[in-house]
């Protein structure tokens, strides 16, 4: 039968080094670290979830949920594990540029702060 229904699913994560803080309201998770603070909502999500900052993890339980919803609990573990490198290591970001025929001309402006794309349509 495909309505098998799991009683009771599991996942748990522990902070990863250098997170300082992670704190849990109402399925919004906020994890701060050196680089900043990130927060997200996972209001969608039908299960526990909860911190323990004492032992410093995070757990999410969920009962009676079909396959497809505890196939979310991973995602949302990955989630919560991408905000504490994105407050610890953090994430670049790398742009690259190419062209078919006419060269494009790129110019970052001395304040960093803009990109210019000249002869963009040839």
């Amino acid at each position: 039968s495909n309505n098998m229904r799991k009683i009771f699913a599991t996942k748990s994560l522990k902070w990863l080094e250098g997170v300082e803080d992670v704190t849990i309201k109402s399925r919004t998770i906020t994890v701060t670290g050196p680089r900043g603070t990130l927060s997200r909502s996972f209001k969608t999500v039908s299960a526990d979830i909860y911190g323990n900052k004492k032992n410093k993890t995070v757990s999410i339980d969920m009962w009676f949920g079909t396959s497809k919803q505890s196939a979310v609990l991973r995602t949302v573990i990955t989630h919560i594990k991408n905000m504490m490198i994105g407050v610890t290591k953090g994430f670049q970001y790398k742009m690259k540029f190419v062209y078919a025929h006419f060269p494009v001309n790129v110019n970052i402006t001395d304040a960093k702060d803009q990109i210019e794309i000249r002869n963009f349509l040839g």
